[in-house]
């Protein structure tokens, strides 16, 4: 359909102007509103005001400006259809052919810290949505621009096409345009849900980034929706799997925990071994000290630019995935000599890169949850002695871990590692079991450890179980019927003890 007229009111003007100057040049006349008509005038562009236009004024503030009978019905009528084309001419409608629209910024607005919910309210746009949802339907005879990436293909579309659009081109701008509003509409309904505390539904609309060999086992189809990209680059080796990403997500949200130089290593999303030291190469010995055996084909995080001496240790076991905001030449090179091992740069924050939502699928529907975030830890000590300042360093630095490992979750830590870790338990004393053992078989001695949990002691056989392998101290969130026979275990064992009444479960 060749282009004649064009309607474009933008909240975004970048190369808009040249944008319409080459249409005014393939004789588009163009209509505008507000800022952009402003805009196209100061770049000496003819251009009309969509209140000449339609013959009547914007009106409350501009809440009112495009939707009229005559926007939307020279969008919408039926090019072609006899009964169409006559109603048309009897109301007047004249044929709007392009319609260039991004909307107001909502998302940018509700993303300022301390944004009230007026101001949020005031950037929801009515007239840019109708506009696109009404060019769009009639994509047979309108074009719809909703992205500025896609001016150059509708210019080059037009020159090629004696300034007509190809019926390929308009259906997807179409597809694009309906997939804009939708995305738009739920980033607006799912923040008034939240913001006014309703509960009336859960939508959300990502974009495919990429498609996985397979899922989380070979008979499984898998894929990865959203920005995974905006705060993941892979420099090297094998393209990711839908258990890499899981574990790359994992691991961060755990270095996330950490402002001190740390080193972690997971397996299936659970820490194997957690240490820290100004010296990355000493908070590897410490994080793989913990047990020598899991690593194996594991994910290694670090939250410092890894550096030569790292790389080398590293090299010494099988890893899948390696993950630090940076990787010193030298500590590349050294590890791009296995072909196969990710290497992935972490191009933000770790915070930065948590996930807004925690979602699962259950049978008939979807279990979604705020994450839990990194917070300060709460330290109520509930025992008869009070910890040590060491202590106290050795129970925040496993209770930072056992956040992130499978329930049930025991951690036996120092004040810089850990020292055996115990996950996925059906009862809590078999955790603390596995995790003595496991620092049994690395060699850890767990005199003088502090020992974290995820969730309050039902029992006091956990905590005798810690404290007879050598724990002199414990942190768990408390809350149990039988808190007060626990602080007695940990009294007669002249062991401190803190609360923190913040549960971590991880199912």
């Amino acid at each position: 359909m060749k282009i004649t007229r064009a309607l474009i009111s933008v909240s975004d003007k970048t190369d808009v102007a040249a944008f319409a100057r080459a249409l005014e040049r393939q004789g588009v006349d163009i209509i505008s509103t507000g800022g952009t008509a402003d805009l196209l005038r100061k770049e000496k562009i003819p251009v009309r005001e969509i209140s000449k236009f339609t013959a009547f004024p914007e009106v409350l503030d501009g809440r009112v400006k495009t939707l009229h009978p005559r926007v939307h019905g020279g969008l919408l009528y039926k090019r072609g259809n006899a009964k169409h084309e006559a109603e048309a001419r009897e109301c007047g409608f004249e044929p709007i052919d392009l319609v260039v629209v991004n909307l107001y910024p909502f998302e940018a607005t509700i993303a300022k810290r301390g944004v009230t919910l007026g101001e949020a309210i005031e950037n929801i746009d009515i007239g840019g949505p109708s506009m696109i949802r009404s060019a769009a339907k009639n994509y047979e005879s309108v074009t719809v621009v909703v992205d500025l990436a896609d001016y150059d293909a509708v210019l080059e579309n037009m020159r090629d096409n004696k300034g007509e659009t190809t019926l390929k081109l308009r259906e997807r701008l179409a597809i694009k345009a309906f997939a804009r509003t939708a995305e738009y509409d739920r980033t607006i309904s799912s923040f008034l849900n939240k913001e006014q505390a309703t509960d009336a539904s859960f939508s959300l609309t990502l974009p495919l980034a990429m498609r996985l060999r397979y899922g989380e086992n070979p008979h499984q189809t898998g894929a990865l929706y959203g920005d995974f990209d905006k705060y993941f680059e892979k420099l090297h080796g094998k393209e990711l799997s839908f258990n890499n990403i899981l574990d790359i997500s994992a691991a961060t949200n755990l270095i996330g925990e950490f402002e001190e130089p740390t080193v972690a290593i997971l397996k299936h999303t659970n820490p194997c071994g957690v240490g820290s030291d100004n010296d990355l190469r000493k908070a590897w010995d410490k994080a793989f000290a913990t047990d020598k055996q899991a690593p194996f084909g594991g994910i290694i995080i670090c939250n410092r630019p890894l550096d030569e001496p790292l790389a080398r240790a590293i090299s010494e076991i099988f890893s899948e995935v390696i993950i630090a905001p940076d990787f010193q030449p030298e500590a590349r090179a050294i590890l791009q000599k296995k072909k196969s091992l990710r290497l992935i740069r972490l191009l933000t924050l770790p915070a930065e890169a948590k996930p807004a939502f925690d979602v699962r699928s259950v049978c008939g529907g979807l279990l979604v949850q705020d994450p839990d975030v990194a917070e300060e830890i709460k330290q109520n000590v509930v025992t008869k002695r009070q910890p040590t300042k060491t202590e106290v360093k050795a129970m925040l630095f496993g209770a930072r871990v056992v956040k992130h490992v499978k329930s049930n979750a025991i951690v036996y830590a120092k004040a810089d590692r850990t020292l055996g870790i115990g996950a996925g338990q059906m009862s809590r004393v078999d955790a603390s079991r596995i995790a003595i053992w496991k620092a049994k078989e690395a060699g850890l001695l767990l005199k003088g450890s502090a020992v974290a949990s995820d969730a309050f002691f039902p029992f006091p056989d956990g905590l005798i179980a810690a404290a007879e392998a050598g724990a002199t101290c414990a942190i768990q969130p408390g809350g149990s019927v039988r808190d007060e026979e626990v602080i007695a275990a940990a009294n007669e064992r002249d062991m401190a003890m803190i609360f923190t009444g913040v549960r971590h479960f991880r199912h």
